[in-house]
Parts: structure tokens; sequence; C-alpha cells
């Protein structure tokens, strides 16, 4: 697995296009998120489906045909520095594949933020362009709206990445010690098992740095979900894993049993408790750089900035 093309950091006045591929958003948060953003000085424009909601199916913003012209536009509009995910939910799957991935790669490296549901979107990065891509809070999400800590770490992820390079689990400890380096992937890891099959999906995730979390996943879920990565060969020479959050997915000890079964055995350092996901106070975590994972320590540290 190789490093990917790092975007280049956002300055003062970058424009900033704000897309929702997957659910539908509520307007008075994402107003919150686009005042956030104004204050860091930024420009924010709002694609013109976001605050749609599809006439059968309320758990998107908007039709897929709609959702994927918002996010082309956005990629493919000069004027924009980065695009950045309202919120996540459901529906990116429905999408990706409407987009020209020939025209985005013309279109240049550019910051793109987003998790959850936007894990689909961030593995087809990766694969169909060959570009990092930011695991973060999304613009009207409220770990967003209301963390002070997340929005200053992704502040200065945006726009000085060369003071976070190393990320620290709060409350992070070896569940198998050890370190490990890799290039950093990962995200819902509910959405990397649906990816499975698809035609651009990835092969594996050897050789890489394993950060996953995910939502609403009970424990055998879980164990389901982690036993058709490894049956599908996909965890085979893995170098690392962190563990982020796991919010309404059942008592941790339980999960903690899961991830020691299921993961244990892969023989390679994973550190639970990371901090990234949908846990309040949120990281942000670029997807596509060297990095060194050190599972005593609880810390990932990136060979260089997320951005250039």
């Amino acid at each position: 697995m190789k490093s990917l093309t790092r975007p280049a950091r956002l300055a003062p006045g970058a424009r900033v296009a704000v897309v929702s591929p997957s659910g539908p958003v509520p307007e008075e948060r994402l107003e919150a998120g686009l005042d956030l953003l104004r204050g860091w000085d930024l420009d924010p424009v709002v694609a013109p489906h976001v605050l749609d909601r599809h006439a059968e199916f309320n758990y998107l913003a908007g039709t897929d045909a709609h959702r994927a012209a918002d996010f082309q536009a956005a990629w493919c509009d000069p004027e924009v520095s980065a695009v950045f995910c309202a919120r996540g939910g459901y529906g990116a799957q429905r999408m990706v594949d409407l987009l020209d991935w020939d025209a985005i790669r013309a279109a240049g490296p550019k910051v793109f933020l987003g998790f959850s549901d936007i894990t689909t979107l961030h593995e087809a990065f990766a694969i169909r362009a060959g570009l990092v891509t930011l695991h973060g809070p999304m613009v009207a999400a409220l770990d967003f709206l209301k963390n002070a800590r997340t929005q200053e770490h992704l502040r200065a992820t945006l726009f000085e990445p060369e003071t976070v390079r190393t990320l620290t689990a709060g409350t992070g400890g070896a569940l198998v010690p050890g370190r490990a380096r890799g290039v950093t992937l990962g995200g819902c890891v509910s959405l990397l098992a649906a990816d499975l099959g698809t035609p651009h999906a990835r092969a594996s995730a050897r050789g890489g740095l394993l950060l996953i979390e995910d939502i609403g996943e009970e424990a055998y879920r879980l164990d389901r979900i982690l036993t058709q990565l490894l049956r599908a060969g996909w965890l085979d020479r893995v170098a690392g894993i962190a563990l982020g959050s796991w919010v309404d997915c059942g008592p941790y000890e339980g999960l903690r049993t899961v991830f020691a079964d299921r993961l244990g055995g892969l023989g390679v350092p994973v550190v639970e408790h990371f901090g990234f996901g949908h846990c309040e106070g949120a990281l942000t975590v670029a997807f596509g750089v060297d990095a060194e994972l050190d599972a005593d320590a609880g810390t990932l540290t990136l060979d260089e900035p997320a951005l250039a």
C-alpha cells in the first residue's frame, strides 16, 4: 500500500463547497455550521440540493442524480479548494458510481472531509483518485457545532497540519501491544464490509494502518462484520489497527471481547479508545498517509502533515 497525494492546506478566504451525498440535513444545524466556517475566515458555499429530501425515501437528501451532480459540480469548480460533507446517514453508496471519476481526477487534489456513511467516498477517493482525505466532523454534525476540541483539531488540521501530526488516544491503551508502520485507511467498519465485491473496492488492507469505528452495531453484528472481512482475506497482512468510538453498540466490555477474539489473532498491534468517529470531541484523521502506530503509547504519528 502506497501513500496518496496530499491536497494543499487551506488558507484564509478559501472557498469551501458543502454537499450532502447521504442523508437530509436540518437547516438550522447547517446554518450554525456555516457560521463556524465563516468564523475561520472560510467562504462556504452550499450546493443546490443539500437541503432536499427524497420524495419516496425520506432518509436521502434528494435524488441520487442530484446528490451526485452537486458533488461533481463542487469538485470540478476551479474556485473551490475543499468539499465538506454536511452530514452522513445513508446514501453515498447509491451515488458514488454516478460520479465522473475521470473529471474528478482532472480537477486535481482538493481537501475532502466527512465520516460515517462518507466512508464509501473515502475509499473511492483512495482507489479511483489516489487522494488523501480527512475523516472528520461534518458541517451540520452536533459534535462539530458544540465541541471545542473537535472544532480546534479540525481547524488545526486544515490550516496548520504540521501542529497535529501526532494523534493521541485520550483513554486509549493497547489491546495488542506493539508498534507498526503503514498507510492509514478506514472509517465505519460496516461500510468497509459493505464495499466488498463492488467493482472498485480495495482488494485488501495489506500494509495499512486500519482505523475503524461504528455506531449502532451490537456486538454480534460487529462480530459478523469482522468475520466477513477475515473470511474475505481483507485483513490479511494488515499492519496495525486503531479502534475508535462505538456509540450505541452496547457495553464496551462485550465489544472488547469480540475485538480481542476477531483481531487478536492477526498478530499486529491493536489500540483501543482512540477518539475518532461518532464520539464527543472526535479527532480528525487523515487517510492515505504514511504513519506509525504505537499501541502501547496510544499514538498515531504521521510522517508528513495531512495536507501539503
